[in-house]
């Protein structure tokens, strides 16, 4: 079993979700929620808020790994330095706590979660839900994609036990992504042997 944190950083919404994540990777929620601050707020103290909230989980739910979103360049550059401001107090915050971080781009979680590298959030969202076993899908769309993020970083970093539950046990998104993993591995091995290495 591995508990992961994941951090969907942003200065106005920053999303936290934690989840269990066991050895045939079957998941389970244990927390979600949104750290928010207002735009009228002055940036520092924006910043103390999210920070504080970010630690606050990491202290109460003690998590193994903390995920969070690679941060990608945007036309806003704004919503962009916004982003990796939460995201540098997301990474200081584990490094702190002598908890090792992860940082997964966004195609990463989409291709992980939901076996397309280019699915929307909504998609993302369902199937978070249903990985998670949830009625509905964590709101606003910050909560889910931290929760993908963990999830993400909890299936790449796990290998299924032998026995534990099979093929069977995987959902179609994490086939598609073992099949990804052992695809990429079988072609650097052929490249190698065909170099001579």
């Amino acid at each position: 079993m591995i508990r992961v944190l994941g951090i969907d950083p942003g200065l106005t919404r920053c999303g936290v979700g934690v989840v269990e994540v066991a050895a045939n990777r079957r998941a389970s929620l244990v927390h979600v929620t949104v750290i928010r601050t207002p735009s009228d707020m002055p940036l520092e103290q924006r910043l103390v808020r999210i920070a504080a909230g970010i630690g606050a989980a990491i202290d109460e739910f003690g998590p193994d790994a903390v995920a969070v979103e690679r941060v990608f360049a945007q036309a806003n550059v704004r919503t962009v330095m916004g982003t990796a401001q939460a995201a540098g107090l997301a990474l200081h915050a584990a490094a702190s706590r002598d908890i090792p971080v992860a940082l997964h781009t966004p195609s990463e979680v989409k291709a992980a979660i939901s076996g397309y590298g280019n699915a929307d959030k909504k998609q993302v969202a369902t199937m978070v839900a249903r990985v998670l076993g949830l009625a509905e899908a964590p709101k606003p769309a910050d909560a889910s994609d931290a929760l993908a993020l963990a999830i993400c970083h909890a299936w790449r970093r796990g290998t299924p036990v032998a026995g534990a539950s099979g093929a069977g046990g995987l959902t179609p998104a994490q086939r598609a992504w073992r099949d990804a993993e052992r695809s990429v591995g079988t072609a650097a091995s052929s490249a190698a042997r065909r170099l001579g290495t």
